[in-house]
């Protein structure tokens, strides 16, 4: 076909023109295509579905129109026809294309259905207006011919008016619509075209459009090539379509297009491989959109995942940071809490700080106290209205509080009245008013057993599972509501715990605190306090208002606070916040966490006391105050105050005799069944029990706060605390503590009254004394109430509380105690047993019987609750459910020098031995520290050169069967002379060479010994100081500084595990230092590092002369110290000064001072005076003898005092009131020292003869040859 026949062909230049333009918008019109969905490629076109005829003359440019026209789905695949999609179908596949919702995570979004290819829009045959005027020269649609038109074709024009006249229309009365709507191009300048050749016009035409068809050849190749077939079945192109893909000449495009061949080749074949394409497509189409929708699905619940998580971590990073922000906020305000706190300390320890100074500047021995005062006598107690005493908190090691103290408060209260008999109820108490008012309330089982069954509650304590929690850090380890519990004050705040540090801040906004009086809380000690780790000694788990929220911490100074908490969880977290103490070192028990944590009954349990008691190592009074301390009796509350027994019955004859058993109680029964017309009573009270809270035979209590403050009346605090529970008024003189007599016997006979008693009664003679003038008015018969009157026996408290004491340990109590244990801690406490025993109180006195975290929605029962049961009082925790065993019969255990019948087996020699040093230097200073733990027991003995000696001590010394006894070294004397001095080979090693001041007295006060014999210090140096000497080398280890004179004595406190101890110096310049010794370190001072520089812990004033003598007690917590002339001053271990000790007008040289831990102060004074003062300062006896007395000593209990002096004659005295109990045969040498064997059982005394004596001695013959009658 040549050139003019192609022109002729299309119709002339025009036709060819249109064509081009035609060509190259579909160009641009496929240009302009995104990339189209898969699904929208494969819908086949049914203007071309079927091919059935040739036709000939048929127009190129309709033909080009129709190849590359976009495809049209169809629905059939099959090969031999095609039938036409109805109406419906097409509004299916219309509805498919409408677009899709889809859910994200956050916002809905509309995805819109894909437009079809460069707007291709859904038409139907046979449109209203889609007929278009046919051109000149077209010639009929190759489509025409066939017999089946499809219903819809597919219009590529971007507008939607179908009768543009710039479009084609088919041949045959097709409407425009059938074919592809062609965007019209701008004509060429009409010169140049004509100036171009035919392929130049072709490539220009083309030139867009080109690469399309070529790129639709090389995809459909494996369709077309079928329809590339000549007349004879043969190949038109050689290579296939695939040669499209290189080739770049338009005009071969052309060509092929418009041969005669490819024009016959599409009429026979086109019809079968478009059918075939059309159909793949459509399967295909069909799987990709159910893949699609399966795609979509999955991401629509991907992101529904995805959204649920946002939501979560938004939700979670909103609660952190609200968290975070509270934390922050809390963080602050324990900020600002610790900071007020710390304020509100330093003001009160600078107040304290304040007033010592004042005190000790204007105190009568201060350096402002006047001459007038000066020449007045300090007596205890005395009428002064200035000088008031309190009861300190200081407990010694049997948890006694024995010691007063200045009180700042004190009143006589003269503006206080008593009660009249119309301010009390009627006969019962309020206690049965109470309960009467509870008739209503839900009762909690009282069976024994689940009530016992506390948490956690194994016997055996190794079961208990301690998680140790040691790696706490921050400023802030724990802080929590707590509770400060005091005597009558419950004061609401905030305690915090820090690594090393716990603090309490109450708070002062709380109405509560607000209503308690101002005179209370002068006595409430910590209310902005802060305590150190190291200072804490044992923490017990506590008890209040019968719910187990308590902690009681114990602390080195000897006092206790008690805290209570929300829950119990709380109570373990603080315990877990706290150092590892358990309850201290005294009972046997490991210092553990799980300890504190332990209950009552595994304390029990665990602990060695009992077994001890069994033995008879410890005392009955001791024993029973293990038991109300580990059953949750403490002094921080009244309600649950330590309870301890009456145990005599005789207050009436003018002598007691402890012999006979009709003086002393039953203590099988309680207090209410002692009187058999009362128990009677109290029997039939349960029998006919009609209320419906459970039966019990007394409404009252034997422990409560009441009667606790009613025995205690007399002495501050409690005073005030009674008054301030009593509405400001002292009872009515019929109702006062007023006789010992008198309320034995109201116990015996009053229906609503089963006290039994306080521990006071067996050590606090004070407590009976109106020492402080109160006006308690008067009784009936015209007597006033002012001092307890006390049984004939007995003729001054010290007296009373000494036999009582005495009636405690005696045979009589010690083999039925176990009993009365029964009745307070044991089996019978609770249970069948208490009703036979006559032994049942109110129900809410009782553990477990009510709980009180279940009325928190009735705040008002809760209070109510809470009120009474702080009215009728707090039974002990059970501590046993079985017979608690008996104390072994003395007559088993006669070696133990407790026993009363040791002495009958054997009737010892006086001396022992006598031991004689090479040196004839007389013996000044002997130390024996004859334990036998000790690395070396020894008795150390040290001369007046200097020259000191270690000598081994044997334990040989006691009867058969003691402990330490041995066949092997029965023979054998109990003191062993230091092989250094025996063989004189070693003389340097025991020498203290370095001179001491000229004008020093060497005596017994110039050197201490440490307990574990391994350095001895030595004063009196002219550089001031005194020294610390190694008893194994005699070599120099201290030098300690600290006075501004010659040291002139020194003394040692006892020690106590690991060897610390407290050391005294006094010196010329009329001041003492109390120094602390570190058996850890085995140096003055508790810092290693700074040995060379230790600082005193107290500096003690107020003697205007040189000090000669000292004794501390560090139990008691006092320092007792004598000057060259004056009285003996009293000072506490913090620096503070009590009191002075003033005897009688002749004592006022002293010489000697020896103070025991029972609170005996023995003062030997120049002329052979000695008195004989309480650790208050009371003069208990007085004596003169002749003998210049160089040594004095007390016995371990207190009891006994010794003494030898000049003429060598050793004697025994009864402390109280200077009885001479032995003589001792006299000796060939003055006595300068002396000192008893751990088991008190030898007597070693120092000869100004250089020898050293060994006496046997007996305290427990003299005790019973003389004390059975009073």
């Amino acid at each position: 076909m040549n050139g003019a026949d192609l022109e002729l062909a299309m119709g002339g230049p025009n036709g060819m023109s249109g064509l081009f333009c035609t060509l190259s918008s579909e160009a641009r019109s496929q240009e302009s295509l995104t990339e189209p969905s898969p699904v929208e490629l494969l819908k086949p076109a049914s203007s071309i579905s079927s091919i059935s005829q040739s036709n000939k003359g048929i127009n190129v440019k309709e033909i080009l129109k129709s190849l590359v026209a976009a495809p049209v789905e169809t629905t059939e695949s099959g090969p031999d026809s095609l039938p036409y999609p109805d109406h419906q179908a097409m509004k299916r596949e219309a509805q498919a294309m409408l677009p899709m919702q889809f859910h994200s995570f956050d916002r809905s979004v509309v995805v819109q259905a894909k437009k079809p290819l460069s707007g291709l829009t859904v038409n139907t045959v046979g449109s209203s207006g889609s007929s278009s005027a046919l051109t000149s020269g077209s010639t009929p649609n190759i489509f025409a011919a066939t017999s089946a038109t499809p219903k819809s074709m597919i219009n590529t024009t971007g507008a939607t008016d179908s009768s543009t006249p710039s479009s084609s229309s088919f041949v045959n009365g097709a409407t425009s619509k059938n074919l592809p709507a062609v965007q019209t191009v701008a004509p060429m300048p009409e010169d140049t075209m004509e100036n171009m050749s035919i392929t130049t016009k072709l490539e220009r035409a083309l030139e867009k459009v080109a690469p399309l068809l070529r790129e639709i050849f090389v995809d459909f190749a494996p369709f077309l090539s079928r329809t590339l077939l000549g007349s004879h079945g043969q190949e038109l192109l050689i290579e296939g379509l695939v040669c499209m893909k290189s080739s770049t000449s338009v005009v071969e495009l052309v060509m092929l297009l418009c041969s005669q061949e490819w024009q016959n080749s599409i009429q026979k074949n086109a019809g079968l491989a478009f059918i075939e394409l059309i159909n793949e497509g459509r399967l295909l189409c069909h799987a990709m959109k159910d893949h699609i929708v399966r795609v979509a699905n999955e991401a629509e619940f991907i992101l529904n995942r995805q959204r649920a998580e946002d939501v979560h971590k938004h939700a979670e990073f909103e609660s952190n940071c609200a968290q975070y922000a509270a934390d922050r906020k809390e963080e602050e305000t324990m900020c600002d809490h610790l900071i007020s706190a710390a304020k509100h300390r330093d003001h009160v320890t600078a107040n304290q700080l304040k007033q010592k100074i004042l005190n000790i500047l204007t105190n009568k021995h201060g350096a402002w106290g006047t001459v007038a005062q000066r020449s007045s006598c300090l007596f205890p107690f005395s009428s002064q209205l200035h000088d008031f005493w309190r009861l300190d908190y200081w407990e010694d090691d049997l948890r006694r509080r024995r010691r007063f103290i200045r009180n700042p408060f004190g009143s006589t209260h003269l503006d206080i009245t008593c009660k009249s008999l119309e301010d009390y109820g009627p006969e019962e108490d309020e206690a049965l008013r109470g309960r009467k008012g509870f008739r209503g309330q839900a009762v909690v089982s009282q069976n024994p057993e689940t009530d016992l069954m506390l948490e956690g509650d194994d016997d055996a304590v190794s079961l208990l599972q301690e998680k140790e929690v040691d790696n706490l850090a921050g400023p802030v380890v724990l802080s929590t509501p707590a509770q400060l519990i005091a005597p009558v004050t419950e004061a609401r705040g905030t305690l915090s715990i820090t690594t090393t540090e716990i603090y309490f801040e109450v708070d002062e906004d709380d109405p509560s605190f607000r209503r308690i009086d101002g005179k209370v809380l002068v006595y409430s000690e910590g209310l902005h306090g802060k305590w150190m780790f190291s200072e804490i000694r044992a923490v017990f788990t506590r008890r209040f208002l019968l719910q187990n929220t308590a902690l009681e911490i114990f602390m080195a100074n000897r006092t206790s606070v008690m805290f209570n908490f929300p829950d119990q969880a709380t109570v373990k977290k603080v315990v877990y916040s706290l150092p590892r103490v358990g309850v201290g070192t005294s009972y046997g028990l490991p210092q553990a966490r799980r300890i504190s944590l332990a209950t009552p009954r595994q304390l029990f349990k665990s602990s060695n006391m009992t077994q001890r008691w069994q033995r008879r190592e410890i005392s009955n009074f001791e024993y029973l105050m293990f038991l109300n301390t580990i059953a949750g009796r403490t002094y921080n509350d009244l309600n649950q105050y330590p309870v301890f027994p009456w145990v005599l019955t005789n207050y009436e004859s003018e002598e007691l005799d402890l012999t006979i058993p009709g003086n002393f109680r039953d203590l099988s029964k309680p207090i209410g069944a002692l009187n058999p017309k009362r128990a009677v009573f109290y029997a039939d009270r349960y029998e006919s029990w009609d209320e419906e809270t459970p039966p019990c035979h007394y409404t009252t209590h034997y422990s409560t706060a009441a009667s606790t403050l009613h025995w205690l009346v007399r002495i501050e605090p409690f005073t005030t605390f009674f008054l301030n529970a009593n509405g400001n008024k002292f009872d009515h003189p019929n109702r006062t503590f007023s006789g010992i007599a008198r309320s034995w016997r109201h116990c015996q006979r009053d229906t609503a009254d089963v006290k039994e008693l306080i521990p006071e009664f067996y050590y606090l003679p004070e407590m009976f004394v109106n020492s402080n003038g109160y006006c308690l008015g008067d009784r009936d018969d015209g007597v006033p109430v002012c001092d307890v009157e006390l049984p004939a026996w007995a003729k001054k408290p010290e007296d009373f509380v000494r036999i009582n004491r005495m009636a405690l340990e005696s045979e009589f109590v010690s083999c039925q105690l176990h009993q009365w244990i029964d009745l307070i801690f044991g089996y019978k406490q609770r249970g069948p047993e208490a009703a036979r025993a006559l032994n049942v109180f109110h129900h809410l006195t009782y553990e477990g019987s009510v709980n009180l975290d279940s009325l928190a929605s009735d705040p008002l029962l809760r209070e109510a609750t809470e009120a009474q049961i702080q009215s009728v009082g707090q039974t002990p925790s059970q501590l046993l459910i079985e017979p608690h065993p008996p104390r072994s019969s003395a007559m088993h255990l006669c070696f133990l020098p407790q026993s009363p019948l040791m002495f009958k087996d054997q009737m010892q020699q006086d001396v022992i031995m006598v031991l004689k040093f090479p040196s004839n230097s007389p013996v000044t200073h002997v130390a024996a520290n004859t334990l036998p733990h000790l690395t070396l027991p020894a008795v150390v003995t040290i001369t007046c050169s200097r020259l000191f000696a270690v000598n081994r001590w044997h334990n040989t010394v006691g009867l058969r069967g003691a402990p330490g006894y041995s066949l092997e070294q029965a023979h054998h004397l109990p003191i062993e002379m230091d092989s250094l001095i025996a063989n004189n080979s070693g003389m340097n090693k025991r020498q203290i060479t370095d001179l001491v001041d000229q004008s020093i007295q060497i005596n017994t006060q110039c050197f201490v010994v440490t307990a574990d014999n391994r350095y001895i210090l030595v004063c009196g140096f002219w550089d001031k100081s005194f020294r610390v000497y190694s008893s194994d080398t005699g070599k120099l280890t201290q030098i300690v500084f600290g006075h501004w004179d010659v040291v002139t004595c020194l003394a040692r406190s006892e020690s106590y595990i690991g060897g610390d101890c407290y050391i005294v110096s006094g010196s010329r310049d009329a001041t003492l230092l109390l120094w602390y010794w570190s058996g850890r370190h085995h140096i003055i001072g508790d810092n290693p590092n700074n040995s060379d520089y230790p600082a005193p812990r107290a500096v003690l004033t107020g003697h205007d002369y040189e000090v000669v003598c000292v004794s501390v007690c560090a139990e008691l917590g006092i320092v007792i110290s004598g000057a060259k002339e004056g009285p003996c001053l009293v000072h506490t271990i913090t620096g503070d000064l009590l009191r002075a000790l003033e005897g009688p007008d002749s004592c006022v040289l002293p010489r000697l001072i020896s103070v025991s831990s029972e609170g005996h102060c023995i003062i030997y004074y120049d002329r052979g005076q000695f008195c004989n003062f309480s650790i208050n300062g009371k003069l208990l006896a007085q004596m003169e003898i002749n003998d210049s007395t160089r040594a004095v000593l007390l016995s371990s209990d207190g009891q006994n005092l010794v003494t030898g002096g000049d003429n060598g004659v050793v004697e025994v005295w009864q402390a109280c009131d200077f009885k001479q109990l032995y003589v001792y045969p006299g000796c060939d040498a003055g006595i300068r020292a002396m000192d008893l064997s751990h088991d008190q059982r030898t007597l070693i005394t120092g000869m100004a003869s250089g020898s050293i004596v060994a006496f046997n001695i007996d305290f427990n013959r003299w005790h019973f040859e003389h004390q059975n009658r009073y």
